[in-house]
């Protein structure tokens, strides 16, 4: 199986938490992906903690594929943003992205994130 893994779910697993334990049994389970606008999220929200940002970054890296987004998949986060907008949700561009980004990878979205509760591709750890 596919995991695509949001930035909350890589600060639970950076913490150590219980739900960041769950992060850590995904990662042995199949083929880790994440986002380069994850890794800024997370590395913003590691030096906002005074943590150490560098040391997230390796684990990162170290732990899942790295991906960049596409024409394609940017004009499909963009329509999806819209649609989600337009129905009063409150979900970001970002979001968009990384749902689309699972979908293309076929692959089940790993997050503490509620703005993808009821989405099918979401595993939510919280």
């Amino acid at each position: 199986m596919n995991y695509l893994i949001d930035s909350s779910a890589w600060i639970e697993y950076l913490e150590g938490s219980k739900e960041g334990e769950e992060v850590s049994e995904l990662l042995k389970k199949g083929e880790i992906f994440s986002l380069s606008l994850v890794i800024a999220e997370v590395i913003s929200k590691v030096k906002r903690m005074g943590k150490d940002f560098n040391l997230a970054y390796k684990i990162i890296s170290s732990n899942s594929k790295v991906l960049e987004i596409n024409p394609q998949i940017a004009k499909e986060s963009g329509l999806l943003h819209a649609e989600m907008k337009k129905e009063g949700k409150n979900f970001g561009l970002i979001d968009a992205i990384i749902l689309i980004s699972t979908r293309k990878l076929k692959a089940n979205l790993v997050t503490g994130d509620n703005h993808f509760k009821g989405f099918k591709e979401a595993i939510l750890i919280k």
